[in-house]
């Protein structure tokens, strides 16, 4: 059996010990099977692993992203009593909410004319947003890789769970026909809506200042110099836009920067950009003039160089000057003498 390293929540450990504890002969549990689902990343359309899990205490169900962090070299895990474990893999489950996943489910029910589109019972918009799923997935599958391509039973057993009917409330507008009849359309508006508070939840500079990462990316910028504290709240809160992004598709990313007022801040970073611009074309003007003035002094010396060699030395010179009359030639002491 492989054996990982891994970070996930208690809920599913607490899980796993019922499935172990039923299958070994004790009480059955509650939410004792599970299950691996391969959808749609929210942002990417990237077929990716989704797993749903009981929530402790309750037969609520919720779903964590299973996600592989995969060093490019070999590495090995060390554990306690100086056991090593050859797989270096790192397993990180985390909590998701179902709602970001029926966007790229949902989407493709929007109709292109620009109409809103038709509400629908719970059913009938599941089968037909599977149908519309699996004709034209968000990304490319490879028939070759069977990890890159959706299975009808996944995205049928992912829209089975409660936890998503409950989560089609906040992605979608619901009128209700009869007591026992509710019908739903998708809105890209409270979408935008429901993301829109997800921000407002998370653009806390308590909240955000425990990332390192932002900080740093915020001081960069000379965002937190004195002064530019407008300018800071703005990168804060296109921060946090960014954040929720991480599982929003590229167009609904654009609708909710576009919701908000990031003109000054924008403005500011360009100007940024374009005087690191400035300033590595001027140094690089000034490497390529100080390159060019050591070679050209380079080849001036070296002229100076062929000009002395060719130039004859002093001796040389008196020598030539000599009178020769009456010396005899070095190649007469080469000849037989004579007898």
């Amino acid at each position: 059996m492989t054996t990982h390293v891994g970070i996930l929540p208690d809920d599913i450990l607490d899980t796993l010990l019922a499935k172990l504890s039923d299958e070994s002969g004790g009480e059955p549990a509650l939410g004792k099977d599970l299950q691996f689902l391969r959808l749609p990343h929210p942002r990417t359309g990237v077929p990716s692993l989704f797993l749903p899990y009981q929530r402790r205490g309750t037969k609520q169900r919720s779903i964590v992203e299973v996600q592989v962090v995969a060093p490019i070299n070999k590495r090995s895990w060390l554990l306690s009593e100086g056991q090593v474990l050859e797989n270096g893999k790192l397993l990180i489950m985390t909590p998701i909410d179902p709602a970001f996943l029926l966007i790229p489910v949902l989407q493709p029910l929007v109709p292109t004319d620009g109409s809103s589109g038709t509400f629908r019972p719970l059913d009938d918009i599941f089968e037909l947003a599977s149908e519309k799923v699996m004709a034209t997935p968000p990304h490319e599958p490879d028939p070759k890789d069977p990890s890159t391509c959706l299975s009808k039973e996944d995205i049928a057993t992912f829209l089975s769970l409660q936890c998503v009917h409950s989560a089609m409330k906040r992605v979608c507008e619901v009128k209700e026909v009869t007591s026992e009849i509710t019908v739903y359309r998708y809105s890209p508006d409270k979408v935008l809506e429901y993301l829109k508070s997800k921000v407002d939840k998370l653009n806390s500079p308590v909240l955000l200042e425990t990332s390192k990462t932002l900080v740093r990316a915020w001081a960069k910028e000379g965002l937190m110099e004195d002064g530019k504290e407008a300018l800071l709240e703005a990168g804060q809160l296109k921060s946090a836009c960014d954040l929720v992004c991480q599982y929003a598709p590229p167009n609904v990313r654009t609708a909710l920067l576009a919701s908000y007022d990031f003109a000054p801040l924008d403005s500011y970073l360009k100007t940024l950009q374009e005087e690191a611009a400035f300033l590595a074309a001027s140094e690089m003007s000034k490497a390529e003039a100080r390159e060019s003035k050591t070679s050209g002094s380079t080849d001036k010396g070296g002229d100076k160089k062929r000009k002395s060699t060719a130039k004859a030395s002093v001796g040389v010179t008196k020598l030539k000057k000599a009178s020769t009359t009456g010396m005899s030639k070095i190649s007469t002491f080469f000849q037989a003498k004579s007898k």
